[in-house]
């Protein structure tokens, strides 16, 4: 029987149709992915380690950062299909300078449940400043670290890193003018060289929020919401800036290119608003700073427009328990009960 040229064209269609769903299907996707959440353990009455990874699948996250190697936490991963940053305790960072011990860590925490979990990063210190006790023993805790990842054959999987915040900076407007510190550059500068030398890229952890509070009425509110109209800061290079968030990961590209680091990728490990405790905190603002910041990382930033721009929200939830200020406990997108706060879309 002859076919009819339409029913020809149906044919070849859904033949294209099939095949382009057969490759799509084929295709790794997690890269296209950038938003990943926190998940602390400072809070009382928090879910069982096991709700909680239902809760990022059912929610469609799909990158988790954990600031302990918990059992528990690690377990309910497996199989998870989750990319995971796992960090390594300031006060942990002397013994594991070591490499016996480095190599213990790496097989208690890591080898012991890889492939099922799937390890992103390490993080070997947060927030470590260049006045800490603990600074000297950052890159030698790093370097051995490295050397039992590579010794457990998981070197081309876990990339070894630190995660710094935007106090090491010394100028950071524009973004242009951004340089460590005189104070950080000594403990800076040969992290990012060893993280360039590895291929590892360099976790950031970044607040809009701490910088509009800290100007005390010189940061517009808008411009750090992401919510600004138009251009509010026009670099000495020409390249304009409609939000602080931009502004601040450029100023760290910036001075990562004066470090001799100049193709060193920023990871932004932390980045969120709270919702109480402060003029600022409402719960308004957060939910416009955490909903504008997920669509705004799919593509990059003035510097570097290739996005996405891999990116985690801090955090999951609330944390009562914690030291400080009164704004350090509300940064949580969900209740302990698992309800959202904002109605947020993560993928």
């Amino acid at each position: 029987m002859e076919l009819s040229r339409a029913t020809t064209n149906k044919t070849c269609m859904a033949y294209v149709l099939l095949l382009l769903g057969l490759i799509i299907s084929g295709l790794d996707i997690s890269g296209a992915q950038s938003v990943g959440v926190c998940y602390g353990l400072n809070g009382a009455g928090l879910p069982a380690a096991s709700e909680v990874v239902e809760l990022y699948k059912r929610n469609g996250i799909t990158r988790m950062r954990i600031y302990d190697p918990n059992p528990a936490t690690l377990n309910a991963l497996r199989g998870s299909n989750i990319e995971l940053i796992v960090d390594v305790f300031k006060a942990k960072l002397q013994g594991l300078t070591n490499d016996a011990a480095a190599a213990n860590w790496v097989q208690t925490n890591l080898r012991a449940y890889s492939p099922d979990v799937k390890f992103r990063y390490i993080a070997v210190g947060n927030e470590v400043r260049p006045g800490d006790p603990e600074a000297k023993f950052v890159l030698p805790a790093m370097k051995s670290i490295q050397n039992a990842v590579s010794s457990a054959n998981l070197g081309d999987q876990i990339k070894v890193s630190t995660a710094i915040d935007t106090t090491l900076l010394g100028d950071s407007s524009p973004p242009s003018d951004g340089v460590f510190s005189a104070a950080a550059s000594p403990y800076i500068t040969p992290i990012v060289k060893f993280l360039a030398e590895k291929g590892a890229p360099l976790l950031a952890n970044v607040y809009p929020y701490f910088s509009y509070t800290e100007s005390r009425g010189v940061i517009d509110l808008g411009y750090a919401l992401f919510t600004s109209p138009k251009v509010v800061v026009i670099d000495k290079n020409g390249k304009g800036y409609k939000n602080l968030f931009d502004a601040q990961v450029d100023s760290l590209y910036s001075a990562l290119e004066k470090a001799g680091a100049p193709g060193l990728k920023v990871v932004v490990s932390e980045s969120g608003w709270p919702s109480e405790g402060d003029q600022a905190a409402t719960t308004d603002n957060a939910r416009t700073y955490y909903r504008n910041l997920i669509g705004h990382v799919k593509g990059g930033t003035p510097k570097r427009p290739q996005g996405p721009i891999e990116t985690y929200l801090f955090a999951m939830f609330d944390e009562n328990k914690k030291d400080g200020a009164a704004v350090e406990k509300h940064f949580g997108l969900f209740f302990p009960n698992k309800q959202p706060k904002y109605q947020l879309s993560f993928s």
